[in-house]
């Protein structure tokens, strides 16, 4: 599949959640087809089992919601698409199994309704809204402006839902099993909102953000999989093809770094040439005897160009981190090619319509940039070297190969499918939100603090959780 011209389009309607319960069972049946076998090009699966730890922990919340004396929010580790489906089948098989070994007496449905970001169907099909919608799923426009809309819809779950709401803090997947981006603000404040709504009510429900750790590994390290994987992208990169010699097979780590740091440098000396070339703007030469650390100091550099190339288009203004920076920018392209400034794309003449699709294919276009940021917004020079693993090499490969699919204009790229793995799964203890409510009530410096120490105390229990 490679890139069709962006056409200007309709506004993204918002999408209500109808959850169906039928809907949702069909999902619970289907699952082990869903976690094993490729259904869709983005996804990647092959989950061949899911191990959980103290889910009897998730079980006794479960009982206590059910019983009106409890709301909960679920804060999961988001670092690949095959997450909501460990989710699905944490809720929907080890739970309820784990009730009945415990003799607690659970309602089905045992789920959750879950925020999802609207601009996935852009990627990956209308048809995922209908299916989210009926798995009780609402949608969040991310921006520099809120999506009150959206908002609003998540807060009336969280705290008047028939069952609790499931949120990925961290607002998009990384690639890295073992690195927990830095989280967004949302669900904390989602907490103290559902506390003020709790109390409007003189309802004294108490309410607790309970973290969720997602780590994958493989069943059987995938090296010649990565060998071959190594040598596609090295053909793609027009760099001479090299395979693993049979005496290396004692030490493949050993043997696939220095492609992979050569794979690293030669992709970084390409997009530095493409940037000066088409945008002329000059790197500096970086001065560092440690090759990887060399190769990260490049990496930020060529990230923060990109970034400002696609900001000097959009007349933004490039503060705050990486991700906020790309937030801001996918708002603003959103803005011209998702058009609410024109109440009817059909009534324009057919000069207007051209020009608002010109502009729609070059906010298209800047996206790219973007896009190029995200993908490497975690990569750091340690990850691969100090735990030279199969499982870190796979994400450090398949991020290289998204990004050399998006220049070669296949989207969404079709990611090669490395080997079966399993998940771990852990449920950590619940966050109390309500014992923290006076301090965020004081006032709006404390309650903008209490939020930051909320989000800080969940990253803290996230890394735990996975490490």
């Amino acid at each position: 599949m490679t890139d069709k011209p962006q056409r200007a389009c309709p506004p993204l309607n918002f999408i209500p959640q109808r959850f169906n319960p039928l809907v949702l069972d069909l999902t619970a049946r289907s699952l082990p087809i869903l976690l094993r076998f490729r259904l869709r090009r983005w996804l990647p699966v092959g989950i061949a089992r899911i191990e959980t730890e103290n889910v009897e922990g998730l079980v006794e919340l479960y009982r206590q919601f059910q019983a009106g004396k409890i709301r909960f929010a679920i804060a999961f580790r988001h670092s690949e698409v095959d997450d909501p489906l460990c989710m699905c089948h944490l809720l929907s098989r080890a739970v309820p199994k784990v009730a009945r070994q415990k003799g607690v007496d659970l309602k089905s449905p045992i789920h959750s309704h879950f925020i999802y970001e609207r601009g996935m169907l852009l990627w990956a099909g209308n048809w995922l809204g209908w299916y989210f919608s009926r798995l009780g799923g609402t949608p969040i426009h991310r921006g520099k402006k809120l999506d009150w809309l959206g908002v609003r819809a998540a807060r009336d779950v969280f705290a008047n839902g028939q069952l609790p709401l499931a949120v990925a803090p961290e607002g998009a997947t990384n690639g890295h099993s073992e690195i927990v981006s830095p989280l967004e603000p949302g669900v904390a404040q989602l907490g103290f909102w559902c506390v003020e709504d709790l109390e409007k009510r003189d309802r004294a429900e108490e309410v607790y953000i309970v973290p969720i750790g997602i780590r994958y590994r493989y069943v059987n390290p995938p090296w010649k999989k990565l060998d071959k994987l190594f040598s596609q992208l090295e053909a793609d990169c027009g760099l001479p093809v090299q395979r693993l010699e049979k005496g290396e097979s004692s030490d493949y780590a050993k043997a696939l770094y220095p492609r992979l740091l050569r794979l690293g440098e030669h992709l970084l000396s390409q997009m530095e040439q493409f940037y000066t070339r088409v945008y002329h703007i000059s790197f500096s030469t970086v001065d560092s005897a440690d090759p990887n650390k060399a190769i990260i100091q490049r990496l930020q550099t060529l990230l923060d160009v990109a970034l400002s190339v696609a900001e000097r288009y959009f007349n933004i203004k490039g503060k705050g981190s990486a991700i906020d920076r790309a937030r801001r920018l996918e708002e603003a392209s959103w803005h011209r090619i998702y058009r609410e400034d024109i109440p009817d794309l059909n009534a324009l003449s057919p000069l207007e319509r051209g020009l608002a699709d010109w502009e729609a294919e070059e906010a298209d276009l800047r996206m790219r940039h973007m896009r190029l940021a995200e993908s490497f917004v975690a990569v750091t020079e340690r990850y691969v070297l100090e735990k030279p693993t199969a499982e870190r090499f796979a994400e450090t490969a398949l991020i290289l190969f998204d990004f050399v699919s998006r220049i070669k204009g296949q989207k969404p790229p079709r990611r090669p499918r490395l080997g079966w793995r399993w998940a771990q799964m852990t449920v950590g203890e619940p966050i109390s939100v309500r014992d923290r409510a006076p301090t965020y009530q004081t006032s709006r410096r404390q309650a903008r603090q209490a939020v930051t120490d909320l989000t800080q105390d969940l990253q803290v229990a996230l890394e735990e959780l996975i490490n």
